[in-house]
């Protein structure tokens, strides 16, 4: 019988938890469930125990530190990701395990945007944000993800045991994004609804610090993952520069046949210097990225094998 986890961070959710676990229970009772409480100060750890979930306590502070002990605890087949707040309706779990279970997808992303997220919503900037980062990741990463931030996914057995958590916090959902669509996994979207938080339910993110950490987590990734597209956006700005400052004491030349203005004609160097000096770093990085890449199919291989051995 196919094992299936289901993955609910929790951090003061006393008000909706009961609820969370209970709907999941319904959808999949073969199901185990799994609340990770980080440091709550209220009652929800309790109330998740009394509702038939397993309990673990993360003592690091942050969803991205969750969802890296959780994924190195825990085993399963197939494992599904939601929110304890209640904005994720358990009804759609079925059909995204499902399409694990038939090898649709490594990794299945409840598309809220396509939903009820922009009428639900309330909280403000969010909906402008998540825009603004979909189009950012996509066009970056060339992928065409309609829903990045979404806190509802499944996932199958390989995905979880190869993807390196990096982030501590709230991007945890868009690293995973972007690390999939790097990796080449198999991504599928269904759309799913999406429900605010009820009344005297209070988010736990920040429209601006969050979104300013989302962003720069963007750019060290895109450094990361795509090195000689990064550097050489420097390489380009740094030789546009330098063709600019060289313009002058070349008219000066010309005109004049005397260079007066040596400083320019020095920080012009300087500045073709830095652009060599960034392709440079970029194809060096990049054939870096190769290998890595190679090690990584490698290491996929293996775990193909080895469960296919089992």
């Amino acid at each position: 019988m196919s094992n299936i986890a289901v993955l609910l961070p929790c951090y003061n959710e006393e008000q909706t938890i009961e609820k969370v676990i209970l709907d999941f229970k319904e959808v999949h009772p073969e199901a185990k469930i799994y609340v990770y409480d980080n440091n709550s100060s209220d009652k929800s750890a309790e109330i998740a125990l009394r509702s038939g979930a397993i309990v673990v306590p993360e003592y690091k502070q942050g969803k991205g530190n969750v969802i890296r002990s959780m994924f190195r605890d825990i085993e399963a087949d197939c494992y599904i990701m939601a929110d304890a707040d209640d904005t994720y309706p358990a009804k759609h779990a079925p059909e995204m395990v499902k399409m694990i279970f038939d090898n649709r997808a490594d990794m299945v992303i409840g598309d809220r945007l396509s939903s009820t997220y922009f009428t639900e919503n309330k909280r403000r900037f969010h909906n402008t944000g998540n825009m603004l980062v979909r189009n950012l990741i996509n066009r970056i990463f060339k992928g065409n993800v309609k829903d990045i931030m979404t806190g509802y996914r499944a996932f199958n057995r390989q995905f979880v045991k190869t993807f390196p958590v990096l982030s501590t916090g709230f991007e945890i959902e868009t690293e995973m994004t972007i690390h999939a669509l790097d990796k080449r996994f198999l991504l599928r979207e269904v759309v799913v609804d999406y429900n605010d938080r009820p009344e005297g339910s209070e988010s736990k993110l920040n429209t601006v610090s969050d979104g300013i950490r989302v962003l720069k987590m963007i750019v060290k990734l895109f450094k990361g993952y795509r090195p000689f597209a990064f550097f050489n956006v420097f390489s380009i700005i740094f030789l546009l520069a330098g063709l600019a400052f060289f313009a002058v004491p070349l008219y000066e030349y010309i005109t004049t046949g005397l260079v007066a203005r040596m400083p320019t004609l020095i920080v012009s160097g300087f500045m073709i210097l830095g652009s060599m000096l960034s392709f440079a770093c970029g194809l060096i990085l990049d054939s870096l990225r190769k290998q890595h890449l190679q090690s990584y199919e490698l290491t996929l291989n293996i775990i193909k094998l080895t469960e296919k051995q089992k």
